[in-house]
């Protein structure tokens, strides 16, 4: 009998305490449905295993539990060591061991990753530091809370910097995996596993990410991506020329997308969003419009007041009097 071929892609898994089970799976699912023909899920083409220092189970967010498969050891037995976060304020975070093992690894040159906030832990070593890195919308502000120095990418649902991956979890790990399994095995396996996991399509990294439902439906991927970024900067609004220079585009070729896509320049929809979210706070919250003025970017309650007035014919604090329908208050999603 003939000795079956190396896997051409290897995987070993770091999990963090309160990981997300979701990222995990989805992400093993695309390289076990590549990893063999049919739906045989043989580690052929590809092997991933789950690491560990002390071989003890590890609790994912949802309350269940995974046994790792081996213990951590040769570094160089893996092209890529992935970290799954989960819970921002899941308990301890990596262990010594790991935090170890994820350094050798680096000084190896062995691709890192991080899945969902697996990116935090993998920056709070310092493992991510000169590299882009993808964080989800929703923690975008935390990720600048605790990295000042770092500017996370969130308007895309993966990132690729050199020996370094990232996804924010969900639906991005599969796309992140299949551009591995792509690169490393070839095309018909990636469409193969998406296909049988019912995914229409694989997605390029700049795929914008979904994002918090808008009143705006955009779907020029660049319009999207612009919008975004509004939506993670509502307390300091971004100038419109510097949304366009981080994307890439001159300010006038922004102009140009955001009047094909939804009819109106880009500082309207910037205005439109931070005044879809001073309603929603109006509605859902007792804060002053004073404190929603500071928290949507307005320069004062004033200056909210004026544009609120333009906008509904009324102030925000007769708005907030009268009575909304639930669907008002709460924005289309894109």
């Amino acid at each position: 009998m003939s000795t079956p071929p190396s896997p051409r892609l290897r995987i070993g898994f770091l999990l963090t305490p309160r990981f997300t089970l979701s990222a995990f799976a989805t992400f093993v699912d695309v390289l076990r449905l590549a990893a063999d023909d049919g739906d045989g899920s043989r580690p052929i083409r590809c092997s991933w295993k789950v690491l560990s220092h002390d071989m003890a189970p590890v609790q994912s967010s949802c309350g269940m539990r995974l046994e790792p498969d081996e213990r951590m050891g040769d570094v160089s037995q893996y092209d890529y060591i992935v970290v799954v976060g989960g819970l921002i304020d899941g308990g301890p975070g990596l262990t010594p061991e790991q935090i170890a093992f994820l350094r050798r690894a680096a000084e190896a040159k062995v691709h890192l990753g991080g899945l969902c906030t697996g990116v935090f832990a993998l920056a709070r070593i310092g493992l991510m530091d000169g590299y882009r890195c993808c964080v989800s919308w929703f923690h975008h502000e935390d990720f600048l809370a605790e990295f000042e120095k770092m500017r996370p990418v969130s308007d895309q649902i993966f990132v690729v910097d050199r020996d370094r991956i990232s996804c924010p979890g969900g639906v991005s790990a599969a796309h992140l995996a299949a551009f591995l399994v792509d690169r490393h095995i070839g095309r018909a396996a990636a469409r193969k596993s998406l296909s049988i996991l019912i995914i229409d399509e694989a997605m390029s990294a700049d795929r914008p990410q979904p994002g918090l439902p808008l009143e705006l439906s955009a779907r020029d991927p660049l319009v999207r991506r612009a919008l975004l970024a509004m939506q993670q900067n509502l307390h300091s609004p971004l100038p419109i020329a510097r949304i366009a220079r981080d994307l890439g585009v001159g300010r006038r070729k922004l102009e140009r997308h955001f009047n094909a896509d939804l009819g109106i320049p880009p500082a309207d929809a910037a205005i439109r969003i931070r005044l879809a979210q001073a309603r929603m706070l109006l509605s859902r919250t007792d804060r002053t419009v004073t404190r929603i003025a500071e928290e949507t970017g307005f320069c004062d309650a004033s200056h909210l007041i004026r544009v609120f007035r333009e906008a509904e014919g009324t102030t925000p604090d007769l708005w907030r009097q009268q009575p909304q329908a639930e669907d008002e208050a709460a924005p289309m999603p894109m």
